[in-house]
């Protein structure tokens, strides 16, 4: 399948690879389905360990996302009954968790959003952002090795 991202150029995406977020992105309810991208390391706006979440649906829709490993983050947080069965989840190591990374411009730092990362069941392709809506969830930095 073939995608033209506005941001990206003409996308080849293998259709079997997608990721399907039934109930879409929050503001982006009518995005449900996204190819995980990998960033071009020759690219100059390039960053290690970051990749884009591209919407299929809607090609001028994408978002920088990154591990919260990549930020020495140990980041925890509990799944609604709902969310788990609507991610099919029955072990933790099911689900891969993103961060959505911004930055205002290019001359500040890079920002993670904490508070609505994306839940993916890796193997079944379906994912969730979790909003979460107080801190309850713990957040440490783990020590450089």
């Amino acid at each position: 399948m073939k995608i033209e991202s506005p941001h990206y150029g003409s996308l080849e995406v293998d259709p079997a690879k997608l990721i399907s977020f039934p109930a879409g992105l929050p503001g982006f309810e009518d995005c449900k389905r996204f190819s995980l991208l990998e960033v071009d390391s020759a690219s100059p706006v390039a960053h290690p360990s970051v990749g884009v979440l591209q919407s299929v649906d809607r090609p001028e829709v994408a978002f920088s996302v990154a591990e919260p490993d990549q930020f020495s983050l140990h980041y925890e947080f509990a799944l609604t009954e709902d969310e788990e069965q609507l991610l099919r989840v029955s072990k933790p190591e099911d689900v891969a968790v993103f961060l959505i990374l911004r930055r205002d411009t290019d001359a500040t730092p890079i920002k993670a959003n904490l508070m609505a990362p994306l839940v993916i069941n890796v193997s079944l392709r379906i994912g969730i952002q979790k909003v979460i809506a107080r801190l309850g969830c713990d957040v440490t930095l783990r020590p450089a090795n």
